[in-house]
């Protein structure tokens, strides 16, 4: 009877808890956005917490700087990184650009000339093209116009991003202490020790990332050197720092190195794709699995499934933080599924 009496208050319990659990789930698919730019956001101050304890444990006479006077150094830093970058960067374009629109008179019969030159471009009606041309250039501006209210709510989440991150780093320790309390103590330090173990991992990611970074921006500047094209070292910086962004990253540091080749010749526009063609293919088939492998530890094929997965659920964002988040997953998969005893 004792047992019979308790079966109904069982099966209550368990519809509510159902109840409640397909509730939450529906909650969270309406605001997924949300719930991805806080993941977003404490993901990157996790990756950023070992430079933050490292500009934290520098001595500068006797002055030592503490968490929020090192993140506010590392944004001064960048900031200013980014000033110098358009200070030195931006004039000898503007330069250029007032020089070619007072020169275009001369200058666009000579580009013609030039596409006259290259094979079956004799074939092209030059009158057609620059019609589509002109085209294309209205459409892209009624494009930019009407889109104009996307891209500021993108602003808005990259600007919230921000601030969620400095947020994150700076009270992330009580945040993370009240997510452990949801947790019995039997499992509790098991789980902060597992978690611990994946930030140091992930924190590593940062330091592979940024050297493909420094290896892309090096190499791209002897390049550009070599072939002579107009603001190499400004295209090497912004090469390097671009391929922070998985593959959109190199498809955007290609179309501009293009163009800035095309304005001199074209043997330039095919040396830079020439140099584009043969760094990716070494890039993606040797420093990544490598460099990737050595900080982070995870095969060379987890790390491009990461990269698919990642691009296809959040595009650019999701790339971004396809490798930590898969470092994330590993540890805690070799922990409580591979592993049979406790770390």
């Amino acid at each position: 009877m004792p047992q019979a009496a308790a079966n109904p208050r069982t099966l209550r319990s368990d519809i509510l808890f159902a109840f409640i659990l397909a509730l939450a789930c529906y909650v969270a698919w309406l605001i997924r956005d949300v719930l991805v730019l806080l993941y977003v956001s404490a993901l990157f101050a996790v990756v950023l917490s070992p430079l933050v304890r490292f500009t934290a444990g520098l001595h500068i006479r006797r002055w030592q700087p503490f968490k929020g006077s090192a993140i506010l150094i590392l944004i001064l830093t960048a900031a200013a990184a980014l000033i110098a970058f358009c200070f030195l960067a931006f004039p000898p374009v503007i330069r250029d650009l007032q020089s070619f629109s007072g020169e275009a008179p001369t200058r666009v019969p000579q580009l013609l000339a030039k596409i006259k030159n290259i094979p079956f471009a004799d074939r092209l009606n030059v009158a057609q093209l620059s019609a589509q041309l002109q085209s294309f250039g209205s459409q892209a501006a009624s494009y930019l116009l009407t889109t104009i209210g996307d891209w500021a709510g993108k602003l808005f989440d990259v600007i919230m991003g921000f601030i969620l991150t400095v947020y994150f780093m700076l009270e992330g320790e009580g945040a993370y202490r009240w997510f452990l309390s949801f947790f019995p103590p039997s499992s509790r330090d098991r789980l902060d020790k597992t978690l611990r173990h994946a930030e140091l991992r992930m924190g590593r990611w940062l330091l592979g990332q940024g050297s493909l970074m420094l290896i892309l921006g090096i190499v791209s500047t002897i390049v550009y050197l070599s072939l002579g094209l107009r603001y190499p070292f400004a295209l090497g910086v912004l090469t390097g720092a671009m391929n922070l962004i998985p593959v959109i990253g190199a498809a955007i540091s290609i179309g501009l190195a293009i163009v800035v080749a095309a304005i001199d010749s074209w043997g330039r526009v095919l040396g830079v794709a020439i140099f584009y063609v043969v760094y990716l293919e070494v890039e993606n088939s040797l420093l990544i699995p490598r460099i990737m492998n050595r900080t982070v530890h995870l095969p060379g094929l987890a790390i491009l499934v990461a990269l698919l997965i990642g691009s296809g659920l959040e595009g650019i964002v999701g790339a971004m933080v396809s490798v930590p988040t898969a470092v994330l997953v590993a540890v805690l998969v070799d922990e409580y599924l591979v592993n049979k005893q406790p770390a």
